[in-house]
Parts: structure tokens; C-alpha cells; sequence
């Protein structure tokens, strides 16, 4: 079975990403792509030799889709995905696949009533440093861990629809799901409750270029996540455990086990153990999850061969993770999911 594949947006990550996942995977066939760019278009055609147009309504109706792959404006997702399913075509849609959890529910609906697969991506969770932090969760390296931190940073601006509230721009859209998603998954536990709050810093436009978010997960466990301005990084994940701390900067990690000294009540002792042990390792692999690896599971799923790893119910809780540190920053208060 080949895959009659279409690519609904046709720009910076849709040319080169998904394209790429698509190019460099023979259980896919490129029939069409879509974009308002004719610059793009005439790019798609030259490299793939595919139809192209202007209008996903006039491609829906004349080509013969199995998948389409929506890479759009975050304001364009959810109408689009339900244009695509009620069309009888299965969809993988960009992260954010929504704006708010309103118009996930509309996509999870559309893709129930149509039969389809509707496959968010998150390729995160494909992450070289998330797949290793599994491992030393799964192996008790640093005993139970109850505190991760996850940061990431920038010193850079941007002028795109990306800055633009009315196109569903913001880092938290745009950065939450790189970095919310993953240490809730690491910890295996639901989100409870949730504190956030979210500023305009560097960037124009009318929305926020940083966010930082506590989380309470119901296994008692704390998550802390953070988009910052900085021109000098901080890890990009610290965690805390009763034996030990991990910390990771990008691939590099160095894992400290230590175990805390027993309690002697007849003197004032020292609250660190002298005895630890420090491993240093680099991880091989994307920090965001190989595009190759992600679409060759997309085709099993598609086949019917697996399921697809991410699920729309799965998705759906993000957004309303996402809903919830907006209220949070907005009212400044705890919001309980």
C-alpha cells in the first residue's frame, strides 16, 4: 500500500520536515501540496512533481488523499483538520494541533464521526534526552524523583504570524508542547493542578515570549517548565531525586548518585553524604525526535501494522493543560484540572 500523502502548508517546517519524513520514506507517494505561496508551490512541484493549489477545499475535492499533513498557521488547524476528515482522508496535524480545548473536542469529534486517524504531532516524546530519562526513571538511578525541572531559552526575536494573538502565536502554543509534555509523560502521572504565568518580554506583536508553569501531578510529583529570555542557558532539564540529581544540558548528561546520610540524633551532622558517585555520558540522537523514525510509525499506523503513539485523547489534555496556564497567568491563581 502506498500512502497517497498531501502536505496543507507548504513553508518553513512543512518543506522541510514533513516533507523530508515523507522524501526519505518509500511507503509514501507526495500527490499534492497546498499553500497561498505560488513561490512554495512552484517548490513543491519542482521537487516532488505533485499537483499543487492554492485552495484545500479544490485539492480535497479532485485528489484521491490517504494522509494529509497539515503545517499551518495554529489559527488554521482545527478547521482544516475537520475539512480533511469530513473529506474521508486521515490527518497528522503540527503542534499546536489546537488553540484551546474547544476546538480540540471539535477535531476529536470530526475524526470520530468520519473513522479516520487523526495523529497529533508531538515528536518530543521521540526525544534522544526523553528516552534516556525514561531508562534512568525506569532503573531507580537517583531513586524517586519528585521534582523536574525542564527549561529551555532564547535571546532571539522573531516578526512572524508566530507574535500575532489572532493567529494563535505565543511561546506557550508554540514551545508548550516541546516542553510541557514531555516531563508530565516522564512521570507517568496526570496533571492536578497548575500555576503559570506568561509576559511579553523582547518580541513585538501582542503575545508572550516567555511562560513559566508549576504543575502538581496527582502521583504527588511537582513539574516546573520554563520558555525563558536568556543570553546564557540554564540546564535544559534538572532532576531531583531521594538519591540523586540529574542534569542535562541538551545531550550532555551527569547523573550524581548519592545516598543522604541516616539521622544521628546524639550530634549536628553534616545534611549531604560524602560518598557519591558522578556519571557523565553524552546521548546520540535528535533532542526532538528523528523525522524519519516518526513517519516510518505514522505509515505502521496507517497500514494498520501499530498504533499511533500519540493519541488524540492525549493531545486533548494538553490543550487543556495549555487552557489552564493561560487562566492561571490571567487570574493568577491555582487552576484545578
Amino acid at each position: 500500500m502506498t500512502i497517497r500523502t498531501a502536505i496543507l502548508g507548504y513553508g518553513r517546517s512543512g518543506s522541510s520536515m514533513h516533507a523530508g519524513g515523507v522524501a526519505n520514506n518509500d511507503a509514501f507517494e507526495m500527490i499534492a501540496a497546498c499553500d497561498i505561496d505560488p513561490e512554495r508551490r512552484q517548490q513543491a512541484a519542482d521537487r516532488f512533481g505533485c499537483a499543487v493549489y492554492e485552495d484545500h477545499h479544490e485539492m480535497l475535492r479532485k485528489e484521491q488523499l490517504d494522509l494529509v499533513i497539515i503545517v499551518t498557521r495554529s489559527d488554521q488547524h482545527c478547521d482544516m483538520t475537520c475539512d480533511c476528515l469530513a473529506a474521508g482522508v486521515n490527518v497528522l496535524v503540527t503542534k499546536p494541533w489546537a488553540v484551546n480545548e474547544a476546538e480540540a473536542r471539535r477535531m476529536v469529534a470530526a475524526a470520530q464521526d468520519s473513522g479516520k486517524l487523526l495523529m497529533p504531532w508531538l515528536p518530543a516524546r521521540w526525544g534522544c534526552d526523553l528516552r534516556r530519562l525514561q531508562q534512568l526513571l525506569a532503573d531507580q538511578t537517583i531513586g524517586d524523583v519528585f521534582l523536574v525541572r525542564r527549561i529551555v531559552h532564547s535571546f532571539g526575536t522573531r516578526n512572524d504570524w508566530q507574535t500575532q494573538r489572532r493567529c494563535g502565536g505565543g511561546y506557550l502554543l508554540n514551545w508548550g508542547p516541546h516542553i510541557v509534555d514531555p516531563p508530565v509523560v516522564l512521570l507517568g502521572s496526570r496533571v492536578a493542578s497548575i500555576y503559570g504565568r506568561m509576559k511579553q518580554t523582547i518580541n513585538p506583536g501582542d503575545v508572550e515570549d516567555v511562560f513559566f508553569v508549576v504543575m502538581n501531578l496527582a502521583n504527588g510529583a511537582i513539574v516546573q517548565v520554563e520558555f525563558t529570555i536568556a543570553a546564557e542557558p540554564l540546564p535544559s532539564w534538572f532532576l531531583q531525586g531521594t538519591r540523586g540529581t540529574i542534569v542535562v544540558q541538551g545531550n550532555q548528561f551527569r547523573i550524581h548518585r548519592k545516598v543522604p546520610p541516616a539521622p544521628d540524633a546524639t550530634a549536628y551532622a553534616a545534611t549531604t553524604s560524602p560518598d557519591e558517585q558522578v556519571i557523565e555520558e553524552t546521548v546520540a540522537g535528535a533532542l526532538y525526535g528523528d523525522t524519519d523514525e516518526i513517519y516510518a510509525e505514522i505509515a505502521q499506523a496507517l497500514r494498520g501494522e501499530r498504533e499511533f503513539a500519540v493519541k488524540p485523547a492525549d493531545a486533548l489534555e494538553l490543550s487543556r493543560i495549555f487552557d489552564a496556564i493561560r487562566t492561571a497567568s490571567e487570574q493568577d491563581r491555582v487552576v484545578r484540572l
